[in-house]
């Protein structure tokens, strides 16, 4: 996992990272975006609560999300 890039990122590379890592632990996309990019085969959770994250994961997704807010990236 990277350090926080908040120079030189953009909203769509920290949503692309974001929801990698999602993706990678069986989230089930809800999103138009998420399915056409990612897809939904073999997802097994349909809540982000219930994706079982690591702690570390889950404090680099929070600090993405800081980063998106602070760029005024759109959800």
């Amino acid at each position: 996992m990277q350090g926080v890039r908040s120079a030189g990122s953009s909203c769509d590379d920290l949503w692309y990272e974001r929801n990698a890592t999602f993706k990678a632990a069986g989230y089930c996309f809800r999103s138009s975006r998420g399915i056409r990019t990612f897809g939904n085969a073999g997802c097994q959770f349909d809540d982000e609560a219930d994706v079982p994250l690591s702690a570390r994961q889950r404090e680099r997704v929070a600090q993405i999300r800081g980063t998106e807010r602070r760029l005024g990236c759109q959800p």
